[in-house]
Parts: C-alpha cells; sequence; structure tokens
C-alpha cells in the first residue's frame, strides 16, 4: 500500500505544476550566414533581451545552433541537443524532459515539480515539461539560454531557457528543400519545405516532417503493445504579411503526432529491498508485463504583430494558443514478475490533456543612442485536464486475484500576470550599465478527487477531493555591467535572480492535508569575456557563475507519515558554482567548434527519509534529523543532474573537388560526467548514471543543390542509461546509421 500511495501522489501532483511565462523573440530568426565551405563569417546573434544583438556583445551566457549547425551535428531533438550544449543534460522518461542547466531545471522525476528550464518555439513558451518531443526540422536557430532568466523568461527559467525559431516565409522567391534518409532500425524519413511568395507583401511556407523508425529494445516478458517504435508526422503552415515597411503579421500553426511505444524500461536495482543489487545489464534489453505505449498530440498557433515607427520605436504583440494530449502505458518496477504480494505486478497510465492561452505585448526603443529601453506585459491561462481513467495506477497480485487501483480525476488551472522592463545607458561609447526586473503573479489550483478500488468492489473503498489554490508573487531582476574594452574583446558582469513558482501537494489517501511548497529562487553572479580574433573567424567565450540557490524543492517522503510522499523546500542555501568556455573556428575549407564546463554544487542542510528500505524511523526533521539508516543527512551533497565536466566539439574540413563539388568530413565528440539521479546517491539501487560519451560521424558529398551524406550516430555504440524515473532506468539511443539525400531550390 506504501508503493501505491507514493506513485497516487506523484501522478496526482501532476496538476500543481508551475506555469511558464513566455517570451517573445523578433521574427528575424536569430541565425548567421553560412558559406559553402562551411565558414561563418557574419555575425552570430541572439534575441535574450526582446531585440536582436551580436552574441560577442551581449553580456549571457548562451550556446547558438543554427539550422545547418543542427544537421551538421545530427541534433534532431531535445535528447541530443545535450551533446552540443555545455552545462545541459536532458533525461528523457517518457511524457516529459527533465532539463537541467548548471543543476538547475528539473531534478526530480516527478510531475510535481515545475520545470526550470522553459522551452520556446516562435516566442511561446511550449507547454510545460511536456510535449517536448516535436521533431527539429526546417529551423532558423537554436538559442540555448545558461542562468536564470528572470526578466525576460519569467517564472520557470531558473536555470535557463531555450529559444527555437523556426524559418519564416519571405516574399523573395520560390525555395526550400526536400530530403530523404533511412538508416538502421528500418529508419525511414523524409521532410521539406517550400516558400511560395503570393505578392509582393505576402508569402507562405509550408512544413512538414514523417519519420518511421523500429524499437531500438528487446523486450520480454507478458508485455503487450508497441515497445518503443516511433512514429512521427508533423506539419508546419506560416504566412507572411508585411504591407508596408513599418508593419509586420507573422502567423504560424504547428501540428504534432508523436507515437513513441510507452518506452520499456528495466529495474534500477535487483535484489531485495533490504539487500539491492546495481543493476548493470544492457539497459536495452527489458522484461516487462505491462501494456505499453505512448502517444503525444498537440498543436500549437502563434499570432506575431509588430509595428515600427519612422523613429524606430517597436511595437509587438505575441499571441499563443497551445493544447495537448498526452497518453502513455508503462511497467511501473521495470519487470516481468509474475506477481507476488511482495512484488507486484505494476502498470501507470496517464491520459492528459493540457491547454494554455498567452498574451504579451512589448514595445522596444531603438538601438542608436545612449538610451535603450524595453517595457512589456504579459498573461497566460494554462488548465491541465485530467478526464475520468487518465491518471491510473494499477497493482496487480495474481497469486492472491486481488487488484488494487488508483484513479485521479480533475483539474488544474493556472494563470501567470507579469510586467517587465529594461533600461540600457552608455556612460561611454564603449561602457554601458543595464538595469532590469520583472514583477509576476502566479497563481495554481486543484479540483482533483483521487479514488482507491478492489477488485470486485463497485465502489472506491477510499476518496479524497482537494479543491485548494495558492497564489505567489514575485519580483526578479538583473543589474549588468557590459565593457567593449575595443573591437576584439568585451567583458561583462551581471547580478540576476529568478523564480520558480511554488504550488500545491495533491491529496493523499491517508487523510493528511496537502501542504503548500513555497518558489524556489536563485541569484546568480556572473563574470564573462569574449573575443573575436582574425577577422572574424576565431570567437571564444568565457564566462564563470556562483549561484546561491533557495528553497530548493524536492520531492522527498512526508515526515507526518513515511508512507507518502510531499514536496518540500530545501531550507537554507544551496551553492552551484562554476566555468565555462566555447569557441568557434573558421578558416577556409576547415572549421571547429568546442565548449566545457567545469561546475560544482552543494546542498544546503537537509535530511530526509530514503522510502525504499527498512523500518520507517520515529522521526526525520528536515532541518535536524536526527540520522538514522532511514533518515539520512543530505547536507553538502552534489545537486541532482549536475556533472562536474561536460565537453563538447566537433571538427570538418570541406574538400574541393571542382565543379562546384564539395566532399565534407566531419566528426563529433561529446563527454557528459556521471551524474547522480537522486539525493540519496545510493549506487546500489541505481542512483548512479554513469558517464556518456558520443561520437558522432558524416561524410557528406555537395554538388550544386544536391546533398548525399552518410552518417553515424553513436558510432561506438555505447549502451548507457539515459535517465533515471523512479524504480526504472531507461537507455540511451544505441548506434544509428545511413544515408541522407536532399535537394535545396
Amino acid at each position: 500500500m506504501k508503493a501505491f500511495c507514493l506513485l497516487t501522489v506523484s501522478a496526482v501532483a501532476l496538476m500543481s505544476v508551475a506555469s511558464a511565462q513566455a517570451q517573445t523573440t523578433d521574427p528575424t530568426p536569430a541565425a548567421t550566414v553560412q558559406s559553402d565551405d562551411g565558414a561563418t563569417n557574419d555575425e552570430i546573434v541572439v534575441t535574450a533581451e526582446r531585440r536582436s544583438t551580436s552574441l560577442q556583445r551581449t553580456g549571457v551566457a548562451a550556446t547558438v545552433l543554427t539550422g545547418e549547425d543542427l544537421v551538421r551535428k545530427s541534433v534532431n531533438g531535445v535528447e541530443q541537443l545535450q551533446f552540443a550544449t555545455p552545462s545541459l543534460t536532458v533525461n528523457t522518461t517518457g511524457q516529459g524532459n527533465a532539463f537541467n542547466i548548471r543543476g538547475i531545471g528539473k531534478t526530480e522525476q516527478t510531475s510535481a515539480i515545475g520545470v526550470g528550464v522553459v522551452t520556446y518555439r516562435d516566442g511561446v513558451a511550449t507547454l510545460p515539461g511536456y510535449f517536448q518531443s516535436e521533431p527539429y526540422y526546417d529551423i532558423a536557430s537554436v538559442e540555448v539560454l545558461r542562468g536564470p532568466q528572470g526578466t525576460f523568461a519569467g517564472g520557470n527559467a531558473t536555470g535557463g531557457a531555450i529559444f527555437i525559431t523556426q524559418k519564416n516565409p519571405d516574399v523573395n522567391s520560390v525555395n526550400g528543400y526536400v530530403m530523404a534518409q533511412y538508416g538502421n532500425y528500418n529508419d525511414i524519413k523524409v521532410q521539406g519545405a517550400i516558400n511560395l511568395p503570393i505578392s509582393s507583401t505576402l508569402a507562405l511556407r509550408v512544413a512538414g516532417n514523417v519519420e518511421h523508425r523500429d524499437t531500438f529494445y528487446t523486450v520480454t516478458g507478458a508485455w503487450t503493445g508497441n515497445p518503443g517504435d516511433r512514429r512521427d508526422y508533423s506539419g508546419r503552415a506560416s504566412l507572411l504579411w508585411e504591407p508596408s515597411a513599418n508593419f509586420r503579421v507573422l502567423l504560424k500553426g504547428d501540428y504534432n503526432n508523436i507515437e513513441y511505444g510507452g518506452l520499456p524500461a528495466s529495474a534500477s536495482n535487483i535484489g531485495t529491498a533490504a539487500a539491492p543489487i546495481p543493476n548493470t545489464s544492457d539497459p536495452l534489453v527489458v522484461a516487462n508485463n505491462a501494456y505499453l505505449n505512448g502517444r503525444d498530440e498537440f498543436g500549437r498557433v502563434v499570432l506575431n504583430m509588430a509595428y515600427t515607427t519612422d523613429s524606430g520605436i517597436v511595437f509587438r504583440s505575441i499571441s499563443g494558443f497551445q493544447r495537448g494530449t498526452t497518453q502513455i502505458n508503462y511497467d511501473g518496477d521495470g519487470t516481468a514478475a509474475t506477481g507476488t504480494a511482495a512484488v507486484p505486478a505494476n502498470e501507470f497510465r496517464d491520459n492528459i490533456s493540457e491547454e494554455i492561452w498567452s498574451q504579451e505585448f512589448n514595445i522596444v526603443s531603438p538601438d542608436t543612442g545612449r538610451f535603450t529601453w524595453v517595457i512589456g506585459g504579459y498573461y497566460q491561462s494554462d488548465k491541465i485536464f485530467i478526464p475520468p481513467n487518465g491518471g491510473y495506477y494499477s497493482d496487480l497480485t495474481p497469486n492472491t486475484f486481488t487488484q488494487f487501483d488508483i484513479e485521479i480525476v480533475g483539474t488544474n488551472p493556472k494563470t501567470a500576470l507579469a510586467a517587465f522592463g529594461q533600461v540600457g545607458y552608455k556612460l561611454t561609447d564603449s561602457l554601458q550599465v543595464t538595469l532590469g526586473g520583472r514583477w509576476s503573479r502566479s497563481s495554481s489550483a486543484n479540483d482533483a478527487v483521487a479514488r482507491a478500488y478492489f477488485t470486485g468492489i463497485a465502489a472506491p473503498v477510499a476518496q479524497l477531493v482537494q479543491v485548494d489554490k495558492t497564489v505567489n508573487k514575485k519580483f526578479n531582476g538583473k543589474v549588468a555591467v557590459n565593457w567593449t574594452v575595443d573591437a576584439n574583446n568585451f567583458l561583462y558582469a551581471f547580478v540576476a535572480t529568478g523564480t520558480k513558482a511554488g504550488g500545491l501537494n495533491g491529496p493523499n489517501l491517508a487523510g493528511l492535508a496537502p501542504l503548500a511548497f513555497a518558489p524556489e529562487d536563485v541569484t546568480d553572479f556572473e563574470l564573462g569575456w569574449k573575443g573575436t580574433f582574425m577577422n572574424g573567424r576565431l570567437r571564444t567565450q568565457l564566462g564563470g557563475y556562483y549561484n546561491l540557490f533557495k528553497n530548493f524543492q524536492v520531492n522527498i517522503i512526508d515526515p507526518r507519515s513515511p508512507g507518502l510522499s510531499s514536496l518540500y523546500n530545501v531550507p537554507g542555501e544551496t551553492k552551484l558554482y562554476g566555468l565555462e568556455a566555447s569557441a568557434q573556428g573558421n578558416f577556409d575549407g576547415f572549421s571547429f567548434d568546442m565548449s566545457m564546463s567545469v561546475s560544482n554544487s552543494e546542498l544546503a542542510t537537509f535530511y530526509a527519509i530514503d522510502p525504499r528500505a527498512g523500518t520507517p524511523p520515529a522521526a526525520c526533521n528536515p532541518t535536524a534529523g536526527p540520522v538514522t539508516a532511514r533518515c539520512i543527512n543530505l547536507t553538502g551533497r552534489e545537486q541532482n543532474y549536475a556533472p562536474k565536466f561536460t565537453f563538447s566539439g566537433g571538427v570538418q574540413y570541406a574538400i574541393r573537388l571542382g565543379d562546384n563539388a564539395t566532399l565534407t568530413p566531419r566528426l563529433d565528440f561529446a563527454h557528459i560526467g556521471a551524474v547522480w539521479g537522486t539525493l540519496f546517491q545510493d549506487a546500489a539501487r541505481g542512483d548512479r548514471i554513469e558517464d556518456r560519451n558520443i561520437l558522432n560521424a558524416q561524410l557528406t558529398l555537395t554538388t550544386g543543390d544536391w546533398s548525399i551524406a552518410g552518417y553515424s550516430t553513436n558510432l561506438t555504440n555505447e549502451h548507457y542509461v539515459g535517465a533515471i524515473n523512479g524504480a526504472r532506468r531507461l537507455a540511451g539511443a544505441p548506434r544509428q546509421y545511413g544515408v541522407r539525400v536532399s535537394r535545396s531550390f
């Protein structure tokens, strides 16, 4: 019963996910222009502060990848992004993705905790923590901003933000591309886009992506369903209207239907609860005994309108509507146990919908002059729907012919309201100070019921209703000094803050009053240097950060009842600090890029119960303990999913063959250091995720508008654990290889 209550509360707590606050970007893609040999000689720009600015002259830690970079680095979606960006980890657990930047984001694998790294598509924050499996196709750029983005991104960006700009229509010409790919695991992919000028002021762009791939897994046991096969169907239509040089309207609509087969998983440890043994078997060979299936269906409409006055002031409005339904069935314990009183057969199922309306207005001053400013306002309405049988956990014990089921039904409405602004003033031609702030109000409500059933009894044997609401008000900001030393050197220093909203723990079947948990706050102190050399062919970025993290949200055993799990705040200040460095070089046919991070983290004073073994202690105070076999002192421990060292690098050389043809070999390597999946850091129970070393290779022949590439990702075929979710471990992708043919026009 204890395990069932834990999972029940975790499932219900989905309804208390903190709401995200969206950022608007300029309709112009944040990209660079590529030469035929792959060299980049133009400025890389970012849109972190509501205007397009040079990465080398902006006081922000960021990685910017163009659409061409994504293809060259084999970054097809969120999971591959971690192998091209320092300090970033992405842990896919089926329905959701846990992003962490510098150890801040989503460290616990429970839907009760909101995201700390928000993903945006064309200026609108995507559905928070879920529906992240949307493939990357027809992309202009991806910006990964590291550190809190409290002024412009607002709540749920304590770790950073990811801005994805999809390619826009243009009125200049008919253009586009088509691509076909075939690889192992019977991987078939077709994608393309076409840009159609309708008139001198109106243009349409249509793009699509279809992919079918067989499962990576070998699955045994009494499972049924579709274990790990992937089926992607995605489409996008964009309409641009520019009736004058001052007025621009951009309308985009996206649709995605992603079937991912429920993600088979194996147990994180074997043996017994009292004497666990870490599971070191191949994570791609699993034994499950539950129905396995998973599908996300979601869409998004974005309307971006901008009017620029003759004096250069921009008035911008961005409106967004998103709706998605996620459905998953998986084996709760990752085993094929036939079912005993001690080891039941567990099945978990979710069928949940979410709907978000958002509206933002901002006014942006011209870039010229000593004084610049941005002001804006934002509102968002976010609602999660859990229908009957939507949130469901089943425990089957065949030898007793008893089944225990838990059903969750309800809604979780949330709102976000914010006003923000930033001013900048040049004290001299080379020295600028900026000051920004954001006031925000967020609310989260639960209107839910949890019901427990036993086989043969029609009515629920237990039922708990929760109708509660919590409201948080916060002010965040940033103070920065930017110094352009000379044409080649730029220095910056800033202090920035960010907040992840608090919320409500869900109802529980033990009759205890659910507790609210407080917002978590981070203060970031940062110094950086950016250098530009050799006429722009070599660019470097170096930065150091020191973060103080207050009220860190963690999912632990409720000290009032060891059979329950609730969300608590870690008192005191958790410390995170480190260094990051990156460089990009382009020299005729030869080009390279590299990035690395070195980091450390120390949890504040905190005691918590490890629920997985032993007799519950009589007491375990979060700030005082006392220490027992299960009440563990976690003070000073590493933050979850915070690798001490990451490195990624790529190198390529374009060999000119004459007649407008080039042959380009490329290698990319990424290392992500080992991390802990829980604060208890018990290797015997499978809490350790070992380091990952991923090598990718491509050989591309380009002639005119045609290209053909042979590719391989994870060339050494490393079988590794990519994520831990409760008692389950999920595998990363094995070696994939194939041929890709494309034509641009």
